[in-house]
């Protein structure tokens, strides 16, 4: 009589070297499956269920890694928390030597009625490349330049730093991500590991003809309870100058992506750094003249305009080029407005934009906006004869929408 055969599980790991510690898994997981050290993050063998809701979301790809194990086997959280790369793939064997096969995981694809992510790049977008690097062998790029964004009297001291690889080659796209390595260790002795900024730039360089890109960093000295800290990766970086070194990972995302097909409209809405997609997105447009005859239209918010970063750059573009609206939170003797405020105001525009199946949505900035964001969408949608839930279902299916919160 045949034994039966051993309980095999199919494993859900993150990998450590190019996990850039988002918390996005943690935070999306359904069944609270994954948790995290100042380290890594690891995933419960007992606790995931393999419903696939943290795969997409993730902006570097290091979720979506399997072992076949033995649940005997099973890599356990202290295995997960100790390693620095994840272990080699190598399957159980039954005992005539051929590889014990365990049920596939059910990967549920689900439209929310308010999406967080589209997850799909729009029809028309270049492809890109993505992990080209990683932490173990990270790209080196020189400082080319550091130059401060907003007002030097106020507390908002947010960078504009252009990175170039040389002769490396590290191609991106408007709307990807890097990685950058901070030197020296943490408090237990490790290196430092990456966090990930979004490219300012567009696809030819923050100089056409050469081999950069640029970042929008915020220097961070507090937390968002307000207590004072010093952040690691934005403090390095704001303090870098011309000619230094440093280690970048990634390109990373292959969703957030801009159209490229003539006619193609951009309704972009961001607050303080989530400009720098939209930067990217604005300046390649710019650069392509009169070969693409789509809108442009730009809801941008800061507290004070000395808090805007590229205020005087983004005053500079033409009327006819950008429709650019301004929400101020704290500007002196005006009342507040809010980025949702403002695309109120400008409802019957925003709804035709909406209304145009050529048209790609991008949010950008702070998690808090979003509710005030989609809030406003839905309600210029009902006072324009559209359904907000139906429009944004078929924008997410074919790659149209976007929001990156956090």
């Amino acid at each position: 009589m045949n034994a039966p055969l051993p309980d095999v599980l199919k494993q859900h790991l993150i990998d450590p070297e190019i996990c850039i510690r988002c918390n996005t898994c943690e935070d999306i997981c359904p069944v609270d499956a994954i948790e995290h050290d100042s380290r890594n993050y690891v995933v419960k063998a007992d606790v995931c269920n393999a419903c696939g809701a943290c795969i997409s979301p993730c902006p570097t790809g290091a979720i979506d890694n399997w072992r076949l194990m033995l649940k005997v086997d099973a890599f356990s959280l202290a295995d997960q928390y100790s390693w620095d790369e994840l272990p080699p793939d190598q399957p159980p064997l039954d005992a005539a030597g051929e590889v014990l096969v365990a049920e596939q995981p059910v990967v549920l694809e689900q439209l929310q009625d308010e999406p967080k992510s589209s997850r799909r790049a729009p029809w028309s977008a270049a492809h890109p490349y993505v992990n080209l690097y990683g932490q173990q062998q990270p790209a080196v790029a020189t400082v080319a330049g550091n130059y401060r964004v907003t007002g030097e009297d106020c507390d908002s001291d947010v960078h504009h730093i252009v990175l170039d690889f040389g002769t490396g080659f590290f191609p991106v796209l408007e709307g990807q991500s890097i990685g950058v390595i901070p030197p020296g260790t943490d408090e237990k002795g490790r290196a430092h590991y990456a966090r990930q900024y979004s490219i300012a730039s567009p696809r030819d360089g923050e100089r056409p003809g050469y081999n950069n890109l640029s970042l929008t960093v915020k220097r961070v000295t507090t937390d968002h309870a307000g207590k004072p800290v010093r952040g690691v990766a934005s403090n390095y970086l704001c303090d870098l100058k011309k000619g230094d070194a440093v280690q970048v990972i990634g390109p990373f995302g292959n969703s957030f992506l801009m159209p490229n097909h003539p006619g193609s409209n951009l309704l972009m809405i961001c607050t303080g750094t989530g400009s720098a997609p939209m930067r990217a997105m604005t300046e390649h447009r710019r650069r392509e003249g009169a070969r693409n005859t789509g809108r442009l239209m730009l809801f941008f918010g800061a507290r004070t305009q000395a808090e805007l970063p590229y205020f005087g750059p983004l005053m500079k573009l033409p009327k006819d080029f950008i429709d650019v609206n301004l929400a101020l939170s704290r500007a002196p003797g005006e009342p507040r407005r809010y980025v949702q405020d403002r695309l109120r105001e400008r409802s019957a525009d925003v709804a035709a934009l909406l209304k145009s199946a050529d048209t790609c949505l991008y949010v950008c900035g702070l998690r808090g906006m979003e509710a005030g964001v989609l809030d406003a969408l839905r309600d210029i949608c009902a006072a324009h004869g559209l359904d907000w839930g139906a429009t944004a279902q078929a924008m997410q299916a074919e790659g149209r929408i976007h929001l990156e919160t956090y």
